[in-house]
């Protein structure tokens, strides 16, 4: 469905693997740029974060419910966003919450009902944006590539750190990207063991010793041999990281702090070459001491942009998934992910 207006308003919504809550992007596109008109963040209450956290170990008609009140949820969130800032909006993209990704079997699922978002909100929804690509063979993941490459090509690199850390770069005139290890999924499990939500600025991390086995262990696993394509995924976390992590009965402190290095010698080996530059943003970019040591491996100049940009670039990017969508342009990249196409993917819920 083609629209020909000369500037289009959307509205992007994002949800992550550490849960923070729901990312919720307005901006204005024209061809290739962009222009972030509000975001803001709606923090989760710990009943949608308990839900949403063990949503894989609901039986099947019991996610399809939390498919439908997530996606109620969403749309009521969008509805209030777009009446507090007096909004015309001509579309939403929503990513929705992961709960299931193996490509392999061919499965990604992302609940947050798109038919119930457009009709809360009466505007034109466009979600799940993973399936075909992995219908046609891909990992459906990373989907933010084809926007750090069309609105970011000043930079080298373009890193992002939430649940997961991922990167997009381009080489030889091709764009390709994967997810590097995980992150703050880790992290903020161990953190909330001490009653805190997150580790602030890896003060928790930093009481710890590295323990060199466990390290050892880590950067050994078969996963970081692989070459792109490849994404990660909870159920990855939960077979491969947390057993070794348990392994040496070692102190919460110790453990994490073995993990950040873990973290810094992963990604700082993907940022080389002195004269480059990276894009870094997620909300792990605000913990100082895991940047600290991503730097400490990495040749690239890590560059963190406004707090707008860090907390809000991925919804910007699914909003312009939808705005690649609506215009039938391919929006996921064969290069990427290792489908057998580019894909123009999107469900579109007329309003």
């Amino acid at each position: 469905m083609k629209n020909n207006k000369e500037s289009l308003f959307f509205i992007g919504t994002m949800s992550g693997t550490s849960l923070d809550g729901l990312d919720v992007c307005a901006v204005s596109f024209t061809k290739n740029s962009y222009t972030i008109l509000y975001a803001e963040t709606v923090s989760y209450s710990p009943t949608i974060k308990k839900s949403l956290a063990h949503a894989h170990t609901l039986s099947g008609l019991e996610l399809q419910q939390l498919h439908v009140d997530y996606g109620i949820f969403c749309g009521n969130c969008i509805a209030e966003f777009i009446q507090k800032y007096q909004l015309h909006i001509d579309f939403i993209a929503s990513h929705g919450h992961t709960v299931f990704h193996t490509p392999h079997t061919g499965l990604t699922f992302q609940i947050g009902s798109g038919a119930h978002i457009a009709a809360i909100t009466g505007i034109t929804t466009i979600n799940d944006f993973r399936t075909l690509d992995v219908a046609f063979g891909g990992q459906g993941a990373p989907l933010v590539p084809i926007g750090d490459e069309l609105l970011f090509s000043e930079y080298d690199y373009c890193l992002n750190i939430g649940g997961f850390a991922n990167v997009s770069c381009t080489i030889e005139n091709t764009r390709i990207a994967w997810d590097i290890c995980a992150t703050n999924i880790v992290l903020n499990t161990f953190a909330e063991t001490m009653n805190q939500e997150f580790d602030y600025n890896g003060e928790l991390g930093k009481q710890g010793t590295i323990h060199t086995q466990l390290l050892a262990d880590l950067e050994s696993i078969a996963f970081y041999n692989q070459k792109p394509p490849k994404s990660l995924g909870r159920e990855w976390v939960e077979q491969e990281i947390y057993p070794l992590l348990h392994t040496y009965n070692l102190s919460i402190h110790d453990i994490m702090r073995t993990f950040y290095e873990h973290i810094g010698i992963q990604i700082g080996k993907v940022l080389q070459g002195k004269n480059t530059k990276t894009l870094c943003t997620g909300g792990g970019v605000y913990n100082s001491f895991m940047i600290e040591r991503i730097q400490q491996y990495s040749e690239s100049s890590l560059i963190i942009p406004s707090s707008e940009l860090i907390n809000f670039k991925e919804a910007l990017i699914f909003a312009y998934l939808g705005f690649l969508r609506i215009q039938e342009k391919h929006n996921c990249l064969a290069s990427v992910t290792g489908a057998r196409k580019n894909v123009c993917g999107g469900v579109i819920w007329k309003a």
